[in-house]
């Protein structure tokens, strides 16, 4: 069953939650990991030209850092960002992910976020292959807004590999990979849902821009 880190307050006092932070901070074999990849897309409305969101995503070490909270974000260099994602688990098996990202200029209008290394951390029995793509979009006529609507649409290929403690390696494999695919899409799918609400409230606050209490968005 998966779990969120709220939920493991329920749990039994005589229940012990394996913490992947207590693994020793050594280099797993890649042959040791299990995979758990996922392809997500989504598009958010902002109430405002191209050119308007173009400056605004391009400034972004002011609104990432805003707007990523309640993860805890530290900066690394110019455009990269060490980002604590929160605790997540299955099976009595916990993992808080801490990932390095680095968003990339824009090239051809396309704006990439690629993952980069955090200097002297060595992630304890996880690895993370994150690569997405933002392209600005002309959405005016797809919009119940009356306005101009830029559409900020994005495309995430996500990878997480995993090594399991000895317990779990016992599971089916088909459990264990069925498990880890559904934990990793609601991993996904929560933070992309609040980040979106808090990039969409910081960029027309940023602006003096008016935002609908209720815009159209689409999953996928």
């Amino acid at each position: 069953m998966l779990s969120s880190n709220r939920e493991y307050q329920y749990m039994e006092a005589s229940e012990t939650v394996w913490d992947a932070a207590a693994v020793p901070e050594v280099e797993v074999p890649a042959e040791k990991l299990t995979r758990f990849h996922g392809q997500f897309t989504d598009c958010m409305e902002m109430y405002a030209d191209v050119h308007t969101v173009a400056e605004y995503l391009n400034a972004h070490q002011g609104w990432f850092c805003r707007c990523a909270q309640p993860m805890t974000v530290e900066p690394l260099g110019a455009n990269g960002y060490a980002l604590t994602v929160g605790r997540f688990g299955a099976f009595n098996y916990e993992v808080e992910p801490k990932v390095g990202l680095e968003l990339l200029p824009p090239e051809s209008g396309a704006y990439r976020i690629r993952t980069i290394a955090i200097p002297n951390y060595v992630a304890p029995g996880y690895d993370v292959d994150f690569k997405a793509v933002m392209n600005l979009v002309d959405a005016s006529t797809n919009s119940h807004y009356s306005g101009v609507v830029t559409g900020v649409e994005w495309e995430l290929d996500l990878s997480v590999y995993l090594h399991f403690p000895k317990f779990i390696q016992r599971l089916p494999q088909s459990v264990i990979q069925a498990t880890g695919d559904r934990l990793l899409n609601q991993i996904v799918r929560q933070v992309s849902r609040r980040l979106t609400h808090k990039v969409q409230e910081d960029f027309h606050t940023s602006f003096n821009l008016t935002f609908p209490k209720k815009s159209k968005r689409r999953h996928s």
